[in-house]
């Protein structure tokens, strides 16, 4: 894998933009939770990043947990619509009020199958936070209560989303250079 820069097209997301962010979410969360123990639910990998920078700027106590989810794999851009849970909570949620942590929302089938499942444990609530919503590929209606960013439909890495599971360390959201990433001879 090369370096990041010769797939780059632009930065869509600036770091301050996302850090600027996420103090807004975490204040937004911290008021509708106030008296209340959350409980966040990362989606790995992805979420990760998020999640961490989110936590450290909520103010109500609060325990993670994570899920793994799969419906890509390696190299494809667009989801089978088939959602797989490889990695299952270790904790029962049963009348706790739970916030899913997810990086994207795209086509909403795979959150839909998480939302599902963790819906019927019986949590005292059930929300969703995303840090990019593409609004334009929805095909599952999802009521998404805090969103980090609407963006187009491109195909984005960086701030914890990979490129063929590389470049999750960039403090920012870029956009993949189609034409130079699937075709590296053209470049």
């Amino acid at each position: 894998m090369r370096d990041y820069h010769e797939y780059l097209k632009e930065i869509l997301v600036s770091e301050e933009a996302l850090q600027a962010r996420i103090v807004e979410l975490g204040a937004e969360i911290s008021r509708d939770y106030q008296g209340e123990e959350l409980l966040l639910v990362c989606i790995l990998r992805g979420g990760v990043m998020f999640m961490t920078d989110l936590m450290r700027h909520l103010d109500v106590p609060h325990a993670i947990e994570f899920m793994a989810v799969s419906s890509y794999g390696v190299g494809k851009r667009q989801t089978s619509g088939q959602a797989r849970i490889t990695l299952d909570l270790n904790t029962d949620i049963l009348d706790k009020h739970v916030l899913i942590v997810e990086d994207i929302i795209d086509s909403g089938h795979t959150l839909a199958a998480v939302v599902g499942m963790l819906s019927s444990r019986n949590p005292a609530s059930l929300h969703i936070c995303t840090l990019l919503d593409k609004v334009s590929r929805r095909e599952v209606d999802m009521p998404i209560r805090y969103t980090g960013f609407e963006i187009e439909d491109k195909f984005v890495f960086g701030y914890g989303l990979d490129l063929d599971e590389y470049y999750r360390n960039l403090p920012f959201i870029g956009v993949v250079d189609l034409d130079k990433f699937e075709n590296p001879e053209a470049s």
